[in-house]
């Protein structure tokens, strides 16, 4: 894959106060998708208000390819929102740490729950889903 068009995640984390908020921002996005004015965003995922997976607080997740990381970096400071972006390899373990990026406050990841090297189901799923 071409590094323009590698895969990319971006979890974006909300409280009950802020879940207004995500909501919003995430119904931007998947407008903006479905009209073709953000190409590199590939899936808007659904508000998951519980842990899912290493995420201790609720969360939405987005699917897009690295020549969107400049715009996805700016619309999600914009939004004031704490998120993690990282690169989707098959390693699951270094996205979500050594690879990753925050936006906002880090916050303490289930490390325990990824996926070992070599196996990251998030790269069969990327655009198509996000359980």
């Amino acid at each position: 894959m071409a590094e323009a068009h590698a895969p990319y995640h971006a979890h974006i984390y909300y409280e009950a106060a802020s879940r207004p908020l995500a909501e919003t921002m995430r119904c931007v996005l998947s407008d903006r998708m479905a009209a073709g004015e953000l190409a590199p965003l590939r899936f808007v995922g659904s508000l998951r208000d519980g842990q899912a997976g290493p995420h201790p607080l609720p969360q939405f997740e987005i699917h897009f390819t690295a020549d969107g990381l400049t715009v996805v970096r700016e619309i999600i400071r914009a939004s004031g929102l704490t998120a993690l972006i990282h690169p989707l390899t098959d390693d699951d373990l270094a996205d979500h740490t050594r690879l990753a990026e925050w936006i906002g406050t880090p916050l303490a990841l289930e490390l325990g729950t990824l996926d070992p090297p070599g196996r990251n189901k998030g790269v069969a799923r990327f655009g198509l889903s996000d359980a």
